[in-house]
């Protein structure tokens, strides 16, 4: 299992889906939240990711396909 720890920001009409959730699901993947920050046209999410290394890069893929800005932090969480 890896870990990878991003930034993910939300823009317009991505707020307003489960985007995480579906990721999670479809990929198998664990999210912790870290830090959390949503209004009603933005939202910014900070999360640890935990799962196999092909499926966090297809649910990573996956969110920027639905126009979600994903950026790696380091350094954010010790391990």
């Amino acid at each position: 299992m890896a870990k990878r720890v991003v930034k993910l920001t939300f823009f317009d009409e991505s707020v307003k889906k489960p985007l995480t959730f579906q990721m999670a699901k479809k990929f198998d993947i664990m999210p912790n939240i870290r830090r959390a920050k949503v209004t009603e046209t933005t939202g910014e999410l900070v999360l640890e990711l935990e799962g196999g290394e092909q499926n966090l890069d297809k649910g990573l893929a996956f969110l920027k396909k639905e126009g979600v800005i994903v950026e790696p932090l380091v350094g954010d969480i010790v391990e």
